[in-house]
């Protein structure tokens, strides 16, 4: 029986290929299912296998370590030559997102916080 290994929401292509490459290079059966073309599903791959589930979860969790300590690297390599993002260098590039962006949090928080109070009144 098959059983499903990852997600495929908000995971990038080559992330997503070199997951397929692991798979394939460790011999492990598996499939793709597609996105749905309304997006309520986003697509997942899957083991023909269940009885791999748990060699392939090891294989997938060291990946996904692996990948994890390369960004953080990346981003610490970036902040030292300072060239990581920040919040100032995205304002000044981009002050109507940040602008609306805040402003649609203050409206939900506030929204939070006051609707209670004027239904309970």
């Amino acid at each position: 029986m098959s059983k499903r290994l990852f997600y495929l929401r908000g995971v990038p292509d080559d992330e997503a290929g070199e997951i397929r490459e692991l798979l394939d290079r460790e011999g492990l059966a598996w499939y793709e299912t597609p996105p749905s073309p309304w997006g309520i599903s986003h697509g997942a791959l899957w083991l023909s296998d269940a009885a791999d589930y748990g060699r392939a979860k090891a294989l997938l969790d060291d990946y996904q370590r692996q990948r994890g300590e390369q960004a953080r690297s990346e981003h610490a390599r970036a902040k030292r030559e300072g060239n990581a993002q920040t919040f100032a260098q995205l304002l000044r590039e981009r002050p109507a997102f940040v602008l609306i962006t805040l402003g649609a949090i203050l409206f939900i928080v506030v929204l939070t916080l006051a609707l209670p109070w004027l239904l309970l009144r």
